[in-house]
């Protein structure tokens, strides 16, 4: 597989020779990187789980909207110390399978994310009112998702 050249060009970013230089700068990127796995699925798991179990009512009402924000700030977090650790080996991720197959998982989890409340449904939850079937398939798929780039991260240093 050819690598293209920006793609080595991002081990040379300022940011990048930071992270290669200092092990503290590496640590602290890493664990706010932790910390925004944690935060998603500290935040998603369990409001999915609750949308497949499909009791709606007050408490998913309240909970469901402050869940997907605090998910939500969990994903950005997670995104943007990703690509900043991404850039410290960058050809050496590009070529690595257990990183391409948790880019498509995540691709797939936020893409369902995009669907799941865009749709009527979430709006239906968000009021009180039971949890439609499609939004209990759409939490079942999301719950995948997560848990499969999770595990796909984890099996990055593996390879």
């Amino acid at each position: 597989m050819n690598t293209p050249p920006w793609v080595a060009m991002l081990a040379q970013w300022p940011g990048a020779t930071w992270l290669q230089s200092s092990s503290t700068a590496y640590l602290f990127v890493n664990a706010a990187h932790i910390l925004g796995i944690g935060l998603v699925l500290g935040a998603i798991l369990p409001l999915d789980l609750r949308l497949i179990a499909g009791r709606g009512g007050e408490p998913l009402r309240v909970l469901a909207p402050w869940l997907s924000r605090v998910g939500a700030v969990g994903v950005l977090l997670a995104i943007l110390t990703g690509a900043w650790l991404y850039t410290v080996r960058p050809v050496d991720y590009l070529h690595n399978a257990a990183f391409l197959y948790k880019l498509a998982l995540l691709a797939l989890a936020l893409l369902n994310v995009a669907w799941q409340h865009t749709g009527t449904g979430m709006q239906a939850v968000y009021a009180g009112r039971s949890v439609p079937t499609a939004v209990r398939v759409r939490a079942a798929i999301s719950l995948c998702a997560w848990l499969s780039a999770l595990v796909a991260g984890r099996w990055i240093g593996f390879l």
